[in-house]
């Protein structure tokens, strides 16, 4: 397990904003994704990500928007974000101080099976987006310190077994596991435009070709996109270059090689879009792989 320091981690501008954020990442556990951070001024832009969001709010509130709706985690609750969600996030007063960490589906299928005691046809979904439950907060700040070795060393066997616990007890209590994401109505129009984007994120994209795959009028075209993915045919091109960045970057690749593959201007385009949407820079994100 790697463990980055305060030096690799801290952004001087975050630093100077009294923002401190510090990522890691537990290989072993599936790559699991870790971070702990005090937000005074930083502002997530909206994103999603192939992963959970899961965050234990320790001081302060949190706003954020989430299936349609502004949300409030203030402290003492969990912010659960489910795969492929769009969300955002900033300081609610004052400022928020949290412990969030991104497991995979196929871990929390693994364990949400084990809670029902059979298969599943999907990883589980939360209903709720704020849970207020304080004590498994709490027992969440103390996983997110025992992975990151925070002030205490801490066995391989003792990481697995609070991390067990956690999940365990967060999907019975709060998973709803035969319930399915409530469905958008898909528009037959959008989809060859979304599928474009996705296979051509690396590239430069005309709108003009978009709307001529959805077969509208370029106006037309942003409206139902938007109403449809909830981010403009922008915002959702700058979100799947971010997913193929921290994939890239996860592997170890240099920010440099990453910004060239995955479409940006320069590395300082993907520094900008990067720490927008994940709360640290691409550096950081790779020094925790």
């Amino acid at each position: 397990m790697t463990v980055i320091t305060p030096e690799l981690s801290i952004d001087p501008d975050q630093r100077g904003a009294g923002d401190v954020t510090h990522f890691w990442r537990v290989s072993r556990l599936r790559g699991l994704g870790c971070l702990r951070a005090t937000f005074r001024r930083h502002s997530y832009a909206r994103h999603t990500h192939e992963t959970y969001a899961i965050a234990a709010i320790l001081a302060g509130c949190e706003t954020f928007f989430h299936r349609g709706e502004q949300r409030y985690a203030p402290a003492g609750s969990i912010a659960v974000v489910c795969p492929d969600e769009i969300h955002d996030g900033e300081p609610y007063g004052e400022g928020f101080v949290y412990r969030t960490f991104y497991p995979p589906p196929e871990l929390m299928k693994e364990i949400a099976e084990d809670v029902a005691g059979r298969p599943l046809p999907q990883a589980p979904w939360f209903r709720h987006s704020v849970i207020h439950d304080p004590e498994l907060a709490l027992t969440l700040a103390r996983l997110l310190a025992c992975l990151g070795q925070e002030g205490v060393r801490a066995t391989e066997l003792e990481q697995d077994t609070r991390l067990i616990a956690f999940l365990t007890r967060l999907i019975a209590r709060w998973a709803d596991l035969d319930g399915l994401p409530p469905a958008r109505d898909a528009s037959k129009n959008i989809g060859p435009a979304k599928d474009y984007l996705e296979a051509h994120f690396d590239r430069e994209v005309e709108l003009d070709n978009l709307a001529r795959l959805a077969g509208l009028s370029r106006s037309h075209f942003i409206r139902a996109f938007t109403r449809e993915t909830g981010l403009t045919p922008h915002a959702y091109l700058m979100d799947r270059r971010f997913r193929a960045a921290s994939r890239l970057l996860a592997k170890g690749d240099s920010p440099g090689d990453v910004a060239l593959a995955c479409g940006f201007f320069d590395q300082s385009h993907l520094n900008r879009v990067f720490k927008a949407r994940m709360g640290v820079t691409p550096g950081a994100y790779r020094q925790g792989a």
